[in-house]
C-alpha cells in the first residue's frame, strides 16, 4: 500500500471550526489567568494594568483588584512603595496566584513604619521578587494556608517573616532575611520585650528551608540583647532545615503559652555561625518554665560554631527530658557551654561537642573533641575530623520525610553518616 505524505494526510483531515479554535484559546488563557503589572515610577492607576506599557502605579490598585486563581501580579524591579500590600484573594493548589518581579535592577521595595508591608490573608499564593524593609512589625505576615515565599528579602523589621497562629502549611524558602534587628515594647516592664526575628512561627506545619538569615539581634531593656533567626511560639510540627544562619543572637528558641503547645518541631541540616560576643544554637523549656513545656523538639545533623565565651550550644531547662528534646548527629563547637540540661536530661547521641563545659550526659557515640572545621565560616569537615562516621543511622522519620534527608550541600545521607550538616 502506498503511504501518503504528512502534507497530503493533513489536507485530508477535516478543518477545525474557527469557533472551536477560539474557544480552546480562551480556555488556555483562562487557565493561565491575567497578569497585572505595577510600576511605581512609570505606572498610571488609570491604566488597564494588563501589560508592562499600561502598568498600575500603586499597591492600592492591587489591593482592590479582584484577583482569581491563576492570576499574576508582576512588580517592576526598582519600584518603591509604602505598604501594605494586602493579598486577600485565594488561589487553588492547581492554580495559585503569583507575585513576581519583572524588569531589571533591585527588587521592588515595600516599606512604611505605619503598617506591615506584605500581608497574606489568602491561601495558595506564590510570592517572590519583593523586598520588605522598615515595616511596622513584619516584613511579610502570613495569615493564610499553603502559601510559598521564595526569593524574597526582608530587613530592618521586628520580624522579617511572621506566620500568625492561623497560618499553616506555608513555605519560606531560598530567601534573604538580614538585619531584622528591632525590638518591640522594649520598655522597663519585666519580661515583655520581643523582636529581632528572622522568622517568627506561631502557626503549624510550616517549612523554613534554604534561607540565609543574618543579624537577628537587638538591644532589649529586659534581656540586654535578644533575637532569633527562627523563633517558634505555640507552633507545632514546623520544619526548619538547610538554612545558613550568621551573627544572630540565637538560632532557634521555642516556647508556648500555658494551655498552648509547640510540639514536634524539627531542626535539621542547618549551618550556624556567629562572630558576636553572645549567642546560642537552640533554647527549649520543660514544664516548670513559664513558657513551657515545649515537647518533642528534634535537632539532627546541624553544624554550629559560636566561638565567643558567652555562648551556649543547646539548653534544655526547667524539667528537661527525652520527651522535651532529642538530638542526633550534630557538631556543636562553642566558646562557652556546649550543652546544658537538668531533670532527666535530653536524648542525645552521635555528636561531636567542643566547649569550656558540657553540662549534660553524652550519648554512647558522642564525644568531646575539636571537630576540625575547615574554617570559622566553612563548617565542612577536614580529614581526620572525629565527626567523620560519628553519626548514628537514622530513618527518614527523623528528618521529617525522605525529601529532607540530604545534607547542606545536597548529598543524600546514607549508611554510617558523618555528624553535622555536611557529609563526605
Amino acid at each position: 500500500m502506498r503511504l501518503l505524505s504528512v502534507t497530503v494526510m493533513a489536507s485530508l483531515l477535516p478543518a477545525v471550526p474557527a469557533e472551536v479554535v477560539a474557544q480552546t484559546r480562551a480556555q488556555a488563557v483562562a487557565r493561565a489567568g491575567t497578569t497585572y503589572y505595577v510600576d511605581s515610577r512609570a505606572g498610571d492607576d488609570a491604566a488597564a494594568g494588563t501589560s508592562a506599557g499600561t502598568a498600575w502605579k500603586s499597591l492600592e490598585k492591587v489591593n482592590a483588584a479582584e484577583l482569581k486563581p491563576g492570576d499574576t501580579v508582576a512588580v517592576k524591579r526598582g519600584s518603591g512603595f509604602t505598604g501594605p500590600l494586602t493579598l486577600a484573594a485565594s488561589g487553588t493548589a492547581a492554580r495559585p496566584i503569583t507575585v513576581k518581579a519583572y524588569g531589571s535592577g533591585a527588587l521592588a521595595r515595600i516599606g512604611g513604619i505605619g503598617d506591615d508591608c506584605v500581608v497574606v490573608k489568602g491561601n495558595h499564593w506564590r510570592i517572590g521578587g519583593l523586598r520588605a524593609s522598615g515595616c511596622r512589625w513584619a516584613g511579610f505576615q502570613i495569615d493564610g494556608d499553603s502559601n510559598v515565599l521564595a526569593g524574597v528579602q526582608a530587613d530592618r523589621n521586628i520580624a522579617g517573616v511572621f506566620v500568625t497562629p492561623s497560618g499553616a502549611r506555608n513555605t519560606i524558602r531560598d530567601s534573604v532575611l538580614t538585619g531584622n534587628n528591632r525590638m518591640s515594647v522594649n520598655d522597663r516592664g519585666r519580661d515583655n520585650d520581643s523582636g529581632a526575628f528572622g522568622v517568627l512561627l506561631n502557626g503549624d506545619d510550616n517549612v523554613v528551608t534554604g534561607n540565609t538569615i543574618t543579624g537577628s539581634y537587638a538591644t532589649s531593656s529586659d534581656y540586654g540583647t535578644d533575637g532569633a533567626a527562627v523563633e517558634i511560639f505555640d507552633g507545632d510540627r514546623n520544619r526548619v532545615t538547610h538554612n545558613i544562619a550568621r551573627d544572630n543572637e540565637t538560632f532557634a528558641e521555642l516556647g508556648a503559652t500555658k494551655g498552648g503547645t509547640a510540639t514536634g518541631n524539627l531542626f535539621a541540616f542547618n549551618v550556624v555561625t556567629s562572630s558576636r560576643s553572645r549567642g546560642s544554637f537552640l533554647v527549649t523549656r520543660g514544664p516548670r518554665h513559664v513558657v513551657g513545656p515545649v515537647k518533642g523538639t528534634v535537632a539532627v545533623h546541624n553544624s554550629v560554631y559560636l566561638p565567643a565565651k558567652d555562648t551556649v550550644g543547646w539548653s534544655c531547662h526547667d524539667g528537661c527530658s527525652s520527651s522535651i528534646l532529642k538530638l542526633r548527629n550534630n557538631v556543636i563547637a562553642v566558646g562557652g557551654e556546649a550543652g546544658w540540661e537538668d531533670g532527666a536530661g535530653a536524648d542525645e547521641d552521635g555528636s561531636v561537642y567542643q566547649g569550656r563545659t558540657t553540662r549534660f550526659k553524652l550519648g554512647p557515640k558522642s564525644v568531646v573533641a575539636d571537630p576540625r572545621f575547615v574554617s570559622r565560616t566553612d563548617l565542612r569537615l577536614r580529614p581526620g575530623s572525629p565527626a567523620l562516621g560519628r553519626g548514628v543511622p537514622l530513618t527518614s522519620k527523623w528528618y521529617g520525610g525522605r525529601a529532607i534527608g540530604e545534607d547542606a550541600a545536597g548529598r543524600r545521607v546514607t549508611g554510617a553518616p558523618d555528624a553535622g550538616a555536611y557529609q563526605r
